[in-house]
């Protein structure tokens, strides 16, 4: 299996979103417990990596990479990729006097 990496997507104390990168799932097992492993992603590359307790995941973040987010960022991050674009207004063209 290739290397990957695990990036881990939490709110800030002060709001902000932040994201921190492991090589390993065992600096993320000291942190979080597994509750499993995943057996049903259409992603075949994440089938088997872990399941932590207190976070939303596995799922790709680029090439090499597997992203897990905790429940409020997921939420936050979900409203905003699922709202509508806002309507971009057009001028209305006044026609031309003729001469």
């Amino acid at each position: 299996m290739p290397e990957q990496t695990i990036r881990i997507v939490t709110r800030g104390a002060n709001g902000e979103i932040r994201s921190k990168d492991y090589s390993h799932t065992d600096a993320v097992l000291k942190m979080h417990a597994q509750i499993g492993v995943d057996d049903c992603s259409t992603d075949l590359a994440l089938r088997g990596l872990p399941v932590f307790r207190g976070l939303i995941g596995p799922m790709p973040d680029g090439k090499g990479v597997v992203r897990y987010e905790s429940p409020e960022v997921f939420e936050t991050l979900t409203k905003e990729w699922g709202a509508p674009a806002p309507k971009r207004s057009r001028r209305r063209r006044t026609s031309r006097p003729t001469s």
